[in-house]
């Protein structure tokens, strides 16, 4: 069956891996991202990739009157949003909890915790009136292990699993489903951000190894999507074969890097 389906933080990643996936299965998309060039060109791909419709939102979700605005003014044919993938999030730095960065820690808890919170927040009375839909957060290992200087981003995380466990329980008498697809180390734009933009350091965190990519996030993803409305995924982790926790990588400094 065809859906209507929102991501968040749908520029780049896994955000985007989602969507051109879903697109192919003929879904409605709705897109949000900061980055409105490539949402643009990111539509008409999508567009000529089978999707069924697409519709974009130029936000930031730490924005909470933006995040309103937007998803209140959604035309009335894409208000009936079946799915709802918080995927929006970052990782900042690599500093013990001493030598943090305060606003830093500031965007992390306003991107990955409350931008989470207001979307799904201004969506949840959509799927509620029709007792109906899905929501899948996008959580991670850091949600599950901390590890030495991942502090404010690993908090984050964990507090994404918290909240993840609390909508399905307080969402249960609308039928609305809630799951976390979480991640271990993914090949996206995730350390190149957190290095701010220092390309040799990210790219070492992926070396002599084969890290995940966001297409096999979004095939996790799609998974639970495509299972019937009875089956539920509460809880997913997905982790390369390489790695065995947040910290332990089997790394083979012979093969010259991610691959």
């Amino acid at each position: 069956m065809k859906k209507t389906i929102m991501i968040t933080g749908a520029t780049s990643g896994i955000g985007e891996a989602c969507a051109r996936l879903l697109a192919v299965d003929g879904h409605r998309l709705v897109l949000t991202g900061r980055r409105l060039d490539r949402l643009e060109r990111l539509s008409e791909e999508l567009i000529n990739a089978g999707a069924g419709g697409v519709h974009f939102l130029g936000m930031d979700v730490r924005d909470r009157a933006a995040v309103e605005a937007g998803i209140s003014k959604l035309p009335s044919g894409w208000k009936t949003i079946d799915v709802l993938i918080n995927n929006a999030g970052l990782a900042l730095g690599l500093s013990g909890i001493d030598g943090g960065d305060p606003g830093e820690w500031d965007q992390m808890l306003d991107t990955n915790v409350k931008g989470l919170l207001y979307v799904s927040r201004a969506v949840i009375p959509l799927m509620a009136e029709r007792r109906q839909g899905q929501i899948i957060n996008i959580g991670s290992i850091a949600g599950r292990e901390t590890y030495p200087n991942g502090n404010v981003y690993c908090a984050t995380k964990h507090a994404v699993s918290s909240l993840t466990k609390g909508m399905r329980l307080d969402l249960l008498p609308y039928g609305i489903r809630v799951s976390q697809v979480s991640p271990g180390a993914v090949e996206t734009e995730f350390s190149l951000v957190r290095f701010h933009g220092d390309a040799q350091k990210a790219k070492g965190v992926y070396r002599g190894f084969r890290p995940l990519s966001g297409e096999d996030v979004a095939v996790a993803v799609k998974f639970a999507i495509d299972l019937p409305g009875h089956v539920n995924v509460d809880d997913l982790l997905l982790m390369p074969s390489a790695q065995a926790s947040a910290t332990m990588i089997r790394r083979d400094e012979s093969e010259g890097g991610a691959h």
